[in-house]
């Protein structure tokens, strides 16, 4: 379950908060993506769906993984998944839910190619990249029980994404931490978990001010929570975080779709950018959580007023996709 998020946001450049390590590393190696991350991460797709690739998100100067990467695939053609009814059945109903605003969400820091790296070490050390990593002084980190750090490296185009991050006094301890080349299409050895649960990377799933408000258009599927999932997941995905079996509790990295047939007149202009992301792209379950709950990342330009306006959209008005099989190991 995810507890509240609260901290500050980095939009391009690297506002500082929080606790620090004390040593940095000498001065810092080329970026490098290990190779833990050179698996493919095009969308599994089912026969009878083709991928749609679109233009691809982007954040500054870097791509968000390539164009035709999972998350910037177009699914809104893609089929029903057979049992689509059941998994909505499963979860029991509920409505959207904005875990992001001006108070909450998951923020994350923009250093150069040349940050100083920091010495880490992970309690799942056999599925983490080894760092070190390029954390800054004073990092931007998500409050509540997860306290994941995200760093972009804006000159090389990498992502370092860490799960329950908390400072040493030579450099950092966290649960676990993924690299990943955004410039390429890349997942995880099956099995493995990521700094999410379902062994995904968390920024290309979070709805941002800057594609909302200022570009008008989210151009990626999003991330979201259910309470129970199966032991099983669906790629891009390579991991599971449940016990349960039952076949008709979402797998990790279960497509969801709004309806192409919801209307989204009434809403919000910002409002509607999300719900036709939700259309054009989805929201792919990505860890345990509070069920609908989608996640964004924490901007103060964000008016929660607003996006309360996702509350009032019920899950029966979402359809699971079928981008393919369910794998249990």
């Amino acid at each position: 379950m995810r507890p509240a998020r609260i901290g500050l946001v980095a939009i391009l450049t690297l506002t500082a908060c929080g606790p620090a390590p004390v040593v940095p590393s000498p001065a810092p190696a080329p970026p490098s993506v290990p190779p833990a991350a050179v698996a493919s991460l095009e969308p599994a797709v089912s026969p009878a769906a083709a991928p749609t690739a679109g233009p691809g998100a982007r954040f500054g100067d870097c791509p968000v993984f390539p164009p035709d990467n999972a998350w910037n695939t177009d699914i809104s053609a893609y089929p029903v998944h057979p049992n689509s009814a059941n998994f909505l059945a499963a979860i029991g109903g509920g409505n959207l839910h904005p875990d992001f605003g001006d108070i909450y969400g998951i923020p994350f820091n923009v250093v150069p190619g040349d940050q100083p790296r920091m010495p880490i070490s992970f309690y799942y050390g056999d599925e983490s990249d080894p760092g070190p990593y390029p954390i800054p002084p004073d990092p931007l980190i998500e409050d509540g029980g997860d306290r994941h750090i995200l760093v972009i490296d804006r000159d090389n185009c990498v992502l370092y994404e860490v799960y329950d991050a908390e400072p040493e006094e030579l450099g950092w301890a966290a649960g676990s931490g993924a690299i990943w080349d955004l410039k390429v299409n890349a997942a995880r050895p099956a099995g493995w978990t990521s700094a999410d649960a379902a062994g995904l990377p968390i920024f290309p799933g979070l709805a941002r001010y800057d594609e909302v408000a200022q570009q008008g258009a989210i151009k990626h599927a999003l991330r979201f929570t259910l309470e129970q999932t199966q032991r099983a997941y669906i790629l891009p995905a390579s991991h599971f975080a449940s016990d349960l079996t039952d076949p008709n509790l979402p797998p990790m990295g279960l497509r969801f779709r709004l309806k192409a047939d919801f209307a989204i007149s009434g809403f919000d202009p910002q409002v509607q950018v999300i719900l036709r992301a939700l259309k054009q792209y989805g929201m792919i379950v990505a860890d345990n959580g509070s069920n609908w709950f989608i996640t964004g990342v924490l901007d103060p330009r964000w008016d929660n007023e607003i996006l309360d306006q996702l509350k009032t959209v019920d899950s029966s008005n979402f359809e699971a996709v079928d981008t393919g099989p369910a794998l249990t190991r």
